[in-house]
């Protein structure tokens, strides 16, 4: 008798399943929960926003479960976390950013910016992390960005808070991958969503953003859905504790000058 054949037509099957997509409510969030849906999971839409949530579990239909988060507030996560602790999945992308350079920058923009990119994470994983360990296992699923490894001038805040995430998750991936529990980031380039609407309304700004990238455009909140679906599923059993960049050749190609030659 030869070895066990993988089927692998169900690589991406995640039908039994329940996910928590925290940002839910647009953009990045809501594209996310409807690609896990359309692969079978049971999707709690959670964003702090109780309408946005409540729009997103309605598109997806029956499998669509309706949460309100508030995910600065710890006892709000650790309830969360107690609520859903059958969860084989967690998706977080809820995100700020403000645009100033260092020396124009406040404290109280600094711990704004901190507070939910990297203290909410860190709740998040916190609460989430040991439960999945207990249940067997799961998967981790943080947004970082381009911006983790390269900057420009306004960045400084939102950098660093998405370059200290990347090493949160691999902490994590190290701590609770015994116990079977994957942590990931997606790195995103410039994505058109609610975040970036300032830049979206220069249009200088916007074409050098589109320039930029090897496919000389910006990506739509769609195109990062796939990569949550790998990661939520099992067609990344054996991925843990990286960062999977999906910025259409940003951070790959020197592009300021293309050369006659």
């Amino acid at each position: 008798m030869g070895p066990l054949m993988t089927n692998y037509s169900e690589l991406f099957d995640l039908a039994g399943r329940r996910v928590l997509v925290v940002g839910a409510g647009s953009g990045i969030g809501r594209e996310s929960a409807l690609a896990l849906a359309a692969h079978g999971a049971k999707v709690v839409c959670a964003d702090r926003d109780a309408a946005s949530a409540a729009a997103t579990a309605d598109l997806i239909g029956a499998a669509g479960e309706p949460a309100v988060l508030d995910v600065l507030d710890p006892n709000a996560v650790q309830a969360a976390a107690e609520q859903y602790a059958d969860c084989a999945a967690l998706v977080f992308t809820a995100a700020t950013n403000v645009r100033k350079r260092i020396a124009d920058y406040t404290l109280e923009e600094f711990d704004r910016v901190m507070n939910l990119n990297l203290r909410a994470s860190f709740s998040l994983l916190q609460a989430f992390a040991p439960r999945m360990a207990a249940n067997g296992g799961g998967s981790i699923i943080g947004f970082s960005s381009i911006r983790a490894s390269v900057v420009e001038p306004g960045q400084s805040v939102y950098a660093a808070s998405k370059a200290g995430l990347v090493q949160l998750a691999r902490t994590a991936a190290a701590e609770f991958g015994p116990a079977g529990v994957r942590v990931n980031v997606i790195a995103p380039g410039v994505v058109e969503t609610p975040l970036t609407a300032q830049i979206k309304d220069n249009p200088d700004w916007y074409g050098a953003y589109a320039a930029k990238s090897a496919l000389g455009r910006w990506s739509r909140p769609e195109e990062l859905a796939g990569a949550v679906v790998y990661l939520a599923s099992d067609a990344s059993t054996f991925v843990t504790g990286s960062v999977l960049t999906v910025d259409g050749g940003w951070t790959a190609v020197d592009g300021r000058f293309d050369p006659p030659a």
